[in-house]
């Protein structure tokens, strides 16, 4: 079980987190309603998917469903390509309705890097050091 092939969150207003997705930030999607049931996204790598959030709870437990309690200790990462695509990409997050976190800036493990939140509060980390290396797929070389 050596990968990971979809993340879905759970949203509590799934046209408001498509719209902040699709339309702000560019993700793509062949889902054309406005209140989808779920969407996916068309991603490279792992793919993204939005569900509601009281659904997603009740198909994990219909008799007990788990409830949020704040920060769940999870969070995303977009890795960029230079320090500029940082800045590019959280100038578009704040134009698309995205709550800036930690504003993009030299970190102790000397990269660039900050933090976002989705309209549903969900962490995302947006980082980049010189040390890297991409696969054909745009995917983090990570040895």
């Amino acid at each position: 079980m050596n990968r990971i092939n979809l993340i879905t969150l759970g949203v509590k207003n799934i046209s408001q987190s498509l719209k902040f997705y699709h339309d702000g930030l560019g993700f793509e999607t062949s889902v054309t309603e406005e209140t989808p049931g779920i969407v996916f996204f068309k991603n490279g790598g792992t793919k993204l998917a939005l569900y509601p959030l009281d659904e997603l709870s009740k198909d994990i437990n219909e008799s007990d469903p788990p409830a949020g309690q704040g920060f769940s200790g999870i969070t995303l990462a977009y890795n960029a390509k230079s320090a500029e695509e940082v800045d590019r990409i959280f100038e578009t997050v704040e134009q698309a309705g995205g709550k800036i976190v930690k504003a993009p800036q030299r970190v102790f493990w000397g990269g660039y890097s900050g933090y976002f939140s989705d309209p549903d509060g969900y962490y995302w980390e947006v980082a980049y050091a010189e040390s890297w290396n991409f696969d054909e797929n745009d995917m983090l070389i990570i040895d």
